[in-house]
C-alpha cells in the first residue's frame, strides 16, 4: 500500500504482539494477596449446603469452613469474612445471639483461629441482619423504624464478642452513622486497639444482593433504604468516606463493586487508608449464570472482572472466587 509519510508514526500494537510482551508491559496485576474470601457458615447442618444462587459457594458446617479458611492461606488469600446463619428459632428482635459468645458467629471465629492462627486474617461481619427476626441490620423502635443509636450499642457488644473470639477485623456493615467511631470505642475500651475496622463506608441499597439474602437465610421485611446509600449519589458517598475515616476507620470499602467502579476509583484517590471493594454475590451469579449458558468464557470473565475492581484503585477485593483465583496466579 502507498506510505503517506511516516504515518502511523506511533504503533501502540507493537506492544501488544505476544501473551509475554502484554503481560511485561501489564498496569495492573492481580496477587493472591489482594483477595479476602468471604464465607458463610450454618449452624445446625452436619455437611455443606449448596447456595443454589451462587454456583459453588456452600454454606459451611464448622469443620468444612476450617477446612476453606486452610485452602485459602495455602493459596495465599489475605483474609476470611466470615458471616453466620444462626437456626431460625434463636432469631429475636434485637438479635441476641449476634452478640452471645456460644453463637454461631463467635464460635466459628473462634474455630478458624485455632485453625490458621496469623497465617489469614480472620474477618467478622459486624450487624445484626442475619440474627434479627426482623431482618434488619438494626433494633426497631416503635413505629418499626431502624434506630440508629439503640443499634449502635449493640454494634458495640458485638465488637467486643467478636474481638474475644478471635477476630482479626471487625467489618460494622450496617450503615448506621456513627458506627465506626462507636466500635473503635469499645474496642480500645477492653484493650484491644490490636483488632483492626474495616469500614463499610459506601454500601448502596443495591439489587445486586439477592444471592446474599439466600446464604444467610435473611428474615427480612421490607428494604434498608433508609439507611444504606442510593445508587444515584456520589456525593454521599464521599461524605460516609470522610466521617469514617475521622471517626478511626482502618481500611474502607465500597459495596458493590463492578456497577460502582466510578465511585470506588474517587474512593480510592480520596482515602489515606487502604481501600477494599467487594464483588458481592450478584456479580457473582451473573458471571457464573453466563458461564454456565456457554454465553461467556467464565476463567476469563472473571479475572478481567477482578482486574477492573483492581485498576479502579481497590487495594483489597472480597470475591466467593478468592481461593480458585489465588491459586490460578501462583
Amino acid at each position: 500500500m502507498t506510505r503517506y509519510g511516516s504515518f502511523p508514526g506511533s504503533r501502540p500494537r507493537r506492544l501488544r504482539t505476544t501473551p509475554v510482551m502484554r503481560r511485561m508491559v501489564a498496569e495492573t496485576r492481580l496477587h493472591p494477596a489482594d483477595l479476602i474470601l468471604p464465607a458463610f457458615v450454618r449452624e445446625g447442618i452436619d455437611a455443606p449446603v449448596a447456595i443454589g444462587s451462587m454456583p459453588g459457594v456452600y454454606q459451611h458446617t464448622r469443620d468444612s469452613l476450617k477446612k476453606a479458611a486452610v485452602e485459602a492461606a495455602e493459596a495465599g488469600v489475605s483474609g476470611i469474612m466470615l458471616f453466620g446463619v444462626p437456626l431460625d428459632e434463636k432469631k429475636d428482635a434485637a438479635g441476641t445471639v449476634g452478640t452471645d459468645p456460644d453463637g454461631i458467629l463467635q464460635v466459628a471465629l473462634r474455630d478458624v483461629r485455632a485453625e490458621v492462627g496469623d497465617d489469614l486474617l480472620v474477618m467478622s461481619d459486624l450487624c445484626l441482619d442475619e440474627f434479627t427476626d426482623h431482618g434488619h441490620c438494626g433494633v426497631l423502635d416503635e413505629q418499626g423504624r431502624v434506630d440508629n443509636d439503640a443499634t449502635l450499642e449493640r454494634y458495640a457488644e458485638m465488637a467486643q464478642v467478636q474481638a474475644d473470639a478471635g477476630a482479626h477485623v471487625v467489618g460494622p456493615s450496617g450503615m448506621m452513622d456513627g458506627q465506626i467511631g462507636v466500635v473503635r470505642d469499645a474496642l480500645d475500651q477492653i484493650s484491644r486497639e490490636d483488632v483492626a475496622v474495616l469500614a463499610y463506608s459506601v454500601k448502596y441499597a443495591s439489587a445486586f444482593f439477592g444471592p446474599f439474602r439466600e446464604a444467610v437465610a435473611s428474615s427480612l421485611q421490607g428494604d434498608r433504604k433508609t439507611y444504606q446509600q442510593d445508587s444515584a449519589n456520589v456525593r454521599d458517598a464521599m461524605r460516609e468516606l470522610a466521617l469514617d475515616l475521622e471517626e478511626g476507620a482502618d481500611m474502607v470499602m465500597v459495596k458493590p463493586a463492578g456497577p460502582y467502579l466510578d465511585v470506588l476509583a474517587k474512593v480510592a484517590e480520596a482515602s489515606d487508608v487502604p481501600v477494599a471493594a467487594y464483588q458481592i454475590s450478584g456479580e457473582y451469579a451473573m458471571i457464573e449464570a453466563a458461564a454456565e449458558r456457554g454465553w461467556i468464557d467464565r476463567d476469563k470473565a472473571i479475572v478481567e472482572s477482578l482486574t477492573g475492581i483492581k485498576r479502579a484503585g481497590a487495594s483489597m477485593i472480597l470475591t466467593y472466587w478468592a481461593t480458585e483465583v489465588a491459586q490460578g496466579l501462583r
